[in-house]
């Protein structure tokens, strides 16, 4: 029985071994890869002037907001504690509304960063599959800027710049 036991662990201690000597790791920063293609150029400088034309409204409408902060604050001091009280409830209601319309703007660009990304990472993802079967890799990893997967690998292995040049010829 023991013998049996010491043959099993090492037939799988073997096999286990000759799997681990054909396995080949690649690793892509599909954000670098997104940023990378003529595509990701396009939806990125779109998304940046859909972004400054709202912070140019959201910013107006701040200066608004600061305006009649400053006036309430000048005038209160004369006012009857009604107006008061009804002066300062409209300003916190209009405080409020602002609050909302930049969650709102906010929800809306990451959206719309989505929607510009979705088909650039979908095309991107079978570029990714054919550079790894080009390269024979049996797995490829995603190295991302914010959440390491990879934390280390050497520079061959990096399929970045092939998986862009792949995208590329995809068109």
């Amino acid at each position: 029985m023991k013998k049996l036991a010491l043959l099993v662990m090492l037939s799988v201690g073997f096999f286990s071994f000759s799997a681990h000597a054909e396995l080949k790791v690649g690793f892509v920063d599909l954000q670098k890869a997104i940023e990378g293609t003529s595509t990701g150029k396009k939806a990125r400088t779109e998304l940046e002037k859909e972004f400054k034309a709202k912070k140019k409204e959201l910013e107006s409408k701040e200066k608004d907001l600061k305006k009649m902060t400053e006036d309430f604050e000048k005038k209160k001091l004369v006012l009857s504690e009604d107006v008061k009280r009804r002066k300062g409830a409209e300003l916190q209601q209009e405080i409020l509304k602002f609050r909302q319309m930049v969650q709102q703007s906010e929800q809306n660009i990451r959206k719309r960063e989505q929607e510009l990304t979705r088909p650039i990472v979908e095309k991107l993802q079978k570029a990714v599959k054919e550079v790894a079967k080009e390269k024979k890799v049996t797995m490829v990893l995603n190295q991302n800027r914010n959440f390491q997967t990879v934390l280390w690998a050497a520079d061959e292995v990096d399929l970045t710049s092939d998986v862009i040049k792949k995208y590329e010829k995809m068109k």
